[in-house]
């Protein structure tokens, strides 16, 4: 389907854009943000696909972040797609909460009524979206993806259900076992049931268990996130990941917390990691 640029930003050398089209897996109109570093003039580049976390749209992290500057360094596009399906017609929660509906797809595909009707954000990510990038110097072959919170459990669950897909996935601060979180168990209970077997293809312990290939992982938690103890359970990853034998660097980082001061202060380091395996 054919994609419409909203805007066109010059960013340390390189383009910030703004792209909308209409998405058949999620029956609506959707916009996601494209950084193409100044090589891409010249040649295809690799991608790393941003997924955000809740109340975010495709604008949070390209304003917050920092990413562009580090995307122009190490020659990477970044794409970053909405949270969530929207429009008029998209449902979203009775009591407007924040944590689930509009801005809190979950990276699932959902199969309980109304949100089967829009809510494929795993779909969107992982087959429309890269489809929608044909048409710029992007090389969808060589990509990776990374995200925070709700993107962060998005990004980990994605990439170890398609590890021929990614090369490196990286998480600030994610979600790491929805199964087990008020979050998750909220969501996945709305988009996929009561029947708590379905909800373990999109928990990223469970899949941890479950993997016979290994990607590369780093993953960044602030000590001092308030979610921490009640909604992150980073020490599950961690725990899952010994027993599994499944290498993952997971690091804590003393006194930062869940915001995007965190992801400003650790971003290029995520993006010098995933070049590694992008840029090969």
């Amino acid at each position: 389907m054919a994609i419409e640029q909203l805007s066109n930003v010059r960013c340390f050398g390189g383009q910030q854009l703004r792209i909308q089209h209409r998405s058949a897996v999620l029956n609506c109109d959707m916009v996601f943000a494209v950084y193409l570093p100044s090589i891409a003039s010249q040649r295809q580049v690799p991608v790393i696909y941003w997924l955000s976390g809740l109340t975010c749209t495709d604008e949070n992290f390209v304003t917050k972040a920092g990413a562009q500057q580090f995307a122009e360094k190490y020659g990477v596009a970044i794409v970053a797609p909405d949270t969530s399906p929207r429009g008029d017609d998209v449902p979203d929660d009775a009591d407007k909460a924040y944590d689930f509906g509009l801005g809190a797809g979950f990276y699932v595909n959902a199969t309980q009524a109304p949100w089967s009707q829009h809510y494929h954000m795993y779909d969107y990510v992982t087959r429309e979206l890269p489809a929608q990038l044909a048409d710029l110097p992007i090389d969808t072959d060589r990509a990776s993806i990374m995200g925070h919170s709700m993107g962060g459990h998005g990004a980990l669950t994605i990439a170890l259900k398609n590890p021929q897909q990614y090369r490196s996935v990286s998480a600030f601060s994610p979600i790491c076992s929805p199964i087990n979180c008020p979050w998750g168990q909220k969501a996945l209970g709305h988009y996929l049931g009561d029947d708590r077997s379905t909800w373990a293809q999109y928990d990223s312990c469970e899949l941890v268990k479950q993997s016979t290939e290994r990607l590369p992982v780093l993953v960044d938690q602030g000590g001092a996130d308030g979610f921490l103890v009640e909604q992150l359970k980073t020490e599950l990853l961690q725990a899952v990941a010994i027993e599994a034998n499944y290498p993952m660097t997971i690091r804590v980082q003393a006194g930062y917390d869940h915001s995007y001061y965190f992801i400003a202060s650790f971003i290029e380091e995520h993006i010098q990691f995933h070049s590694r395996y992008l840029n090969n």
